[in-house]
């Protein structure tokens, strides 16, 4: 099992910005036949030091992993984190 977690920072971190933005995290919930799990969460602190959202997901394995970063679902993700994301960070870890 891989354990994926994703933070993001937006652009534009208003409540408005941030809750379309988790909508469309949340969208490849049942759409990716390789994730096994995902959460998505809304940072409540807003300190300086906070990210906006954090991607949690579960994958069965590094091939898994590698397949749903190529699927047609998470590319429309990944383009919408493109244009709204000021920065991200990733870890991913074997369970």
């Amino acid at each position: 099992m891989i354990k994926h977690i994703v933070f993001f920072k937006l652009k534009d971190s208003s409540p408005e910005s941030i809750n379309r933005t988790a909508d469309v995290l949340r969208n490849m919930e049942g759409k990716i036949p390789q994730l096994l799990s995902i959460e998505v969460g809304i940072d409540v602190i807003r300190s300086e030091r906070s990210y906006d959202i954090a991607l949690i997901t579960e994958v069965e394995s590094l091939e898994a992993l590698y397949a749903y970063q190529v699927h047609p679902e998470h590319q429309i993700v990944i383009q919408h984190m493109n244009e709204s994301k000021e920065s991200s960070f990733a870890v991913d870890y074997q369970l």
